[in-house]
């Protein structure tokens, strides 16, 4: 029972997963535009959708259907009708042109067609109305420009001749604009327009064209300006700006008086003004008179001659330094003789307090210059014109410091090195002069903050060195500041090296202590080397102090006999070698003596036994001689 119990619920849960799985498909969808892509106006175009869906049994789907134009929706529709969805576009226009999809979702499932292209061609001229057909000068003209049963987005174009007016964007097929026309006469209007369809415009022909008759204004500015004659910086300029002529109506006129770009004054029908004449106001006036956007101009030109220039301030001596006298001198250099006296011209230094004192001369100050930079300016006046001079900037600049004299590197004698001339204050230029026991010997400019003023030299003494200074000049009124004598360290290159020996080479023998001595002339530290000929490598090599150093061989042999010869260099790196000394180790006294003895011993013991043997032999000569006498008596 359990086996049986456990089948069936599987097949039923089997079952239940089937029935939960989508009962249909979408294989395809598809799009169509009749009567075709390319049409003309006012036909009638339908876009189909058509959807093949795969349907599990006989059950009724919810089918949602969305159609885009160019990317955004314009249709939506749902149906559970398997029936084609038709869109229909009656009588088309050019803001129907665009790329159109249809679309089908199912239940979450969905599926677009391809996209299609409608194109349509053929724009109603428009048609162009005016609220009337004579307008004053100024007066607003109501045109309204009409793009019969056209639909879309519409750009308008309003026009004079051939000149374009006006534009305006609107989401209807007609706009209304206010127009303002200049000038008399006659004036032929018109318009058309461009339907804007993604990602182009469609442009229309031109409208009817409207002739408007437009009348000139009845009235003009007048301009007066007095005095007539010649006009002086002082005088007083009257000056008059008015409507001339008639109309019935002044509303909306405006007046403006103006002197270049300045505006001087406004009024409705009549401007006054009056202002005291100065050189900068010579020029052109200008009255103007605007009744909407027409303008009406009446110009006049005034010169004002110059009472006097504006002033001038000058310094002297053109090159100042810290704390030295300077005067500075403020002068108008032209005079309105027939109105003017020179001496009625007073003249101030600006600004004020800067300790200047007014000499006897008129516009003439005198003063020290300040420890930094400083503008001053100058006033002239007469007749209550006032004129400011430029701003002038004094820089003082800085005298020149006690020089320092230095050298670059390292000085070794009998080769070139460089000195160094500088000072730590000072405004450039600077001009560095090198001398030697007061003489010149060369000298240069230092221009730019980086540059530096160095001389070569060579000296043949050391004691030369301290002959050399340098002096430093930035100023032609003052002479220059000299240095300190130089003084630097002279490496002398080594020179003479010479090898001693002790003891003397005549008694140089077996177990002596040899002492090689090297000495040179030159700077210390030195470094010695003591060679023995045939060897690369040194017997010894030591950094001294000191102009002398010695090596010592111990305990002579006859194998230290030879030639010997030693080395030196300083910093100056020029490497010196001494002569050559032959060194011949003579045999020890003591070995002489044994040899000398030994010889004597063995002659001595030579000599005894030729004695022994000459006893030997005479003893037996007596005894054979006693022999034969024994002999004999018997």
């Amino acid at each position: 029972m359990g086996p049986l119990l456990l089948l069936t619920s599987t097949l039923l849960s089997s079952w239940r997963m089937v029935e939960a799985q989508p009962s249909f498909t979408i294989k395809q969808i598809t799009m169509a535009i009749e009567p075709g892509t390319d049409v003309r106006r006012d036909t009638n175009v339908t876009v189909k959708c058509q959807a093949v869906v795969g349907i599990f049994g006989q059950q009724a789907l919810s089918r949602a259907y969305t159609i885009y134009k160019d990317g955004i929706v314009v249709y939506t529709k749902t149906t559970s009708s398997s029936e084609d969805l038709v869109y229909p576009l009656p009588q088309v226009r050019v803001s129907n042109t665009g790329k159109y999809k249809c679309k089908i979702e199912i239940e979450g499932k969905q599926k677009s067609s391809d996209p299609k292209k409608l194109t349509v061609t053929g724009l109603s001229s428009p048609v162009l109305r005016l609220n009337k057909d004579v307008f004053s000068e100024g007066e607003e003209v109501i045109a309204r420009c009409t793009a019969t049963e056209e639909t879309g987005s519409i750009i308008f174009y309003f026009y004079e001749g051939s000149n374009e007016l006006q534009e305006t964007r609107v989401n209807s097929n007609q706009a209304e604009v206010k127009l303002r026309l200049s000038g008399k006469g006659s004036r032929r209007i018109s318009c058309d327009y461009t339907v804007l369809i993604t990602p182009d415009s469609v442009k229309s022909r031109k409208s009817n064209i409207t002739t408007v008759s437009i009348q000139e204004l009845p009235v003009t500015p007048v301009l007066e300006i007095s005095p007539r004659q010649r006009i002086y910086e002082g005088d007083r300029l009257n000056i008059s700006c008015v409507v001339g002529g008639f109309l019935y109506n002044y509303d909306g006129i405006s007046l403006f008086l103006s002197q270049g770009t300045d505006l001087l004054s406004r009024g409705t029908t009549k401007i006054n003004h009056s202002m005291t004449a100065l050189a900068k106001d010579s020029g052109e006036f200008e009255c103007r008179l605007e009744k909407g956007n027409v303008a009406k101009t009446s110009t006049k030109n005034v010169s004002v001659t110059e009472l006097f220039s504006a002033p001038t301030l000058t310094v002297s001596p053109a090159e100042v330094f810290q704390g030295d006298n300077m005067k500075l001198t403020c002068r108008s250099a032209n005079y309105a003789s027939e109105r003017l006296r020179k001496e009625e011209v007073t003249y101030t230094i600006n600004p004020p307090g800067t300790q200047l004192v007014p000499g006897r001369e008129v516009g003439v100050f005198s003063g020290r210059t300040l420890r930094y930079e400083f503008n001053y300016t100058c006033t002239a006046q007469a007749k209550g014109i006032v004129k400011h001079s430029k701003i002038l900037t004094i820089s003082p600049k800085v005298s020149v410091s006690v020089p320092k004299i230095l050298v670059v590197g390292r000085v070794i004698l009998g080769r070139p090195f460089q000195i160094l001339c500088q000072s730590d204050v000072g405004s450039l230029p600077i001009n560095y002069t090198l001398l030697k026991k007061y003489d010149f010997l060369n000298s240069t400019t230092v221009k730019q903050p980086y540059q530096q003023a160095r001389f070569m030299v060579t000296i043949q003494k050391p004691d030369e060195i301290n002959q050399y200074m340098c002096e430093a000049q930035n100023n032609d009124r003052r002479n220059g500041e000299l240095s300190k004598r130089l003084n630097a360290t002279v490496i002398v290159p080594l020179s003479e090296p010479v090898l001693t020996v002790l003891p003397d080479l005549a008694d140089i023998a077996e177990g002596d202590n040899l002492y090689l001595i090297c000495g040179i002339k030159g700077t210390p530290p030195v470094t010695f080397k003591w060679y023995h000929s045939g060897d690369v490598q040194p017997l010894f090599t030591t950094t001294s102090n000191k102009i002398t150093m010695d090596y010592q061989i111990p305990s002579l042999g006859s194998k230290h006999s030879g030639t010997y010869y030693c080395e030196a260099v300083n910093i100056a790196n020029n490497i010196v070698r001494s002569q050559l000394v032959t060194i011949d180790v003579r045999m020890a006294l003591w070995k002489k003596g044994v040899i000398v003895a030994s010889c004597l011993l063995v002659v001595a013991v030579l000599v005894l036994l030729c004695v022994l043997r000459f006893r030997a032999k005479r003893g037996k000569s007596e005894a054979a001689s006693e022999l034969s006498v024994r002999c004999a008596t018997l």
